[in-house]
């Protein structure tokens, strides 16, 4: 749980980042790829999903950010939505340092009418949210036949490019 703003403006940066790097690998044929032809999100709309949700819980926590919501039409362009991300993260980050002390961190929040949490519960959330489904969104590029970038670490050809000193 984060006791300060700060906390998770920090953690926001290296995640929000990491996404911004996956979100960089997509390609417009790619956004159309599925799990399966009848179920599933598909990759660009779970991309874009990252992106509104951003908005969507930071609004349902009362935060007034400047960016697209929940039902917003996801876009048919992959550098559309890879900026689009990056414009509500600074925006999210903005927000936050105006509109929310450490205080408000502990109190009390019904969030979407049925989750007992925090305010700082909810930042959590967001940031698991976001690594929850970047960690879908590599496999489905995998399977659109692109090379997701490392997350965490090296992905399987930066990890072979490595062994063989490259």
């Amino acid at each position: 749980m984060y006791q300060a703003v700060q906390q998770f403006l920090d953690d926001w940066a290296q995640e929000s980042s990491l996404t911004s790097k996956v979100l960089s690998a997509l390609t417009d044929a790619s956004l159309t790829q599925a799990v399966t032809e009848t179920k599933g999100r598909k990759l660009g709309e779970l991309a874009w999903h990252l992106a509104t949700s951003v908005t969507g819980m930071l609004g349902a926590g009362g935060v007034q950010v400047d960016g697209p919501g929940f039902n917003a039409p996801t876009p048919t362009r992959a550098q559309e939505i890879a900026d689009g991300y990056r414009k509500v993260s600074d925006a999210a980050v903005s927000a936050l340092k105006a509109q929310w002390t450490d205080g408000k961190l502990s109190e009390p929040l019904l969030l979407f009418g049925r989750i007992n949490t925090t305010y700082g519960g909810l930042l959590v959330m967001i940031v698991r949210h976001q690594i929850h489904h970047r960690g879908q969104m590599t496999i489905l590029m995998r399977q659109a036949g692109l090379v997701p970038p490392g997350v965490y670490g090296p992905n399987e050809e930066e990890s072979a490019a490595m062994r063989a000193g490259h």
